[in-house]
């Protein structure tokens, strides 16, 4: 739906399909997308060889194994870190690893005020991190390659805003989803010349005075600073989903624990929940760059 890749580290804003069956063939030619021609032509011949041998199990179980891996969230994220890594260091002629952490996943509620809040998290990093005043500036970010013409980009945030009930036009998906990444009032305008410079409301100094204060932070206001519950939370959406998720897997909490919603603090976060209270530094202003 959205992403952003920044020097270190990097977000993936991804729906995971519903899990169907898939074909021999269907298995076999994604497998060749991933692994190339000959890999392809090896594992035909690899199962062609037990077939004739009389081992159907063998190969039964093979194509249960692949298309278990072609389902999971985990092989997906280390296969396509382990491929860019070797390419990127092949090409750089570097070594060693390349992202700052290793892979955590959050899952999201498949709700429109879920969704929307998490894409504009993600397409405001490189705004966080003072690399860009506008996110339509930072091309290696959804939202900016879908400014700039990508058809998958802008199919992704359609679908995004098409939750909200709002209309899926780019030119309406567009002007919506600004607004919604700015907010009114985001930003003031002050006299420059001939042109009008556009400087941030949020600055690193006012939002760490407010949060020191203990006032709340709307939500654009949270999403332009650096937030945990957008990356430690576990579960993030409405109580129902939160809680659903929590007794689906409430072996893993303990016995004392009774649910598993917790309402996101320090900010107006809206019907919003997530998995895990965070106590400590749930907020960090920005580092001025």
């Amino acid at each position: 739906m959205t992403y952003a890749v920044l020097s270190n580290h990097w977000h993936l804003l991804l729906e995971v399909p519903e899990r169907i069956e898939l074909s021999e063939e269907e298995v076999l030619r994604r497998y060749g997308v991933l692994n190339g021609p000959r890999a392809k032509r090896d594992l035909e011949g690899l199962w062609e060889m037990w077939r004739e041998q009389g081992h159907e199990d063998l190969v039964q179980r093979d194509l249960q194994r692949l298309q278990a891996r072609m389902y999971d969230l985990s092989v997906f994220i280390k296969e396509l870190k382990q491929r860019f890594t070797q390419w990127y260091n092949r090409n750089q002629r570097r070594k060693g690893t390349l992202w700052e952490e290793r892979f955590k996943s959050v899952l999201v509620e498949g709700s429109a005020h879920a969704l929307i809040t998490m894409a504009a998290y993600i397409d405001l990093n490189a705004v966080r991190a003072g690399i860009c005043k506008d996110p339509k500036d930072y091309r290696y970010c959804g939202y900016a390659e879908a400014v700039g013409g990508g058809k998958t980009a802008r199919e992704g945030l359609s679908r995004i805003l098409e939750g909200e009930g709002q209309k899926t036009e780019w030119r309406d998906v567009s002007r919506n989803y600004r607004v919604h990444l700015y907010g009114v009032g985001q930003h003031r305008t002050k006299p420059g010349g001939k042109r009008e410079e556009r400087v941030p409301v949020i600055t690193p100094e006012r939002a760490k005075q407010v949060i020191e204060e203990g006032g709340a932070l709307s939500r654009r206001e949270l999403l332009h600073c650096r937030v945990r519950y957008m990356a430690d939370g576990m579960v993030l959406g409405s109580k129902d989903f939160v809680n659903e998720v929590f007794m689906a897997n409430k072996k893993r909490f303990g016995y004392k624990r009774q649910d598993g919603a917790r309402k996101l603090k320090h900010g107006d976060w809206g019907e919003l929940y997530a998995m895990r209270d965070l106590r400590l530094s749930v907020i960090e202003a920005p580092t001025p760059t």
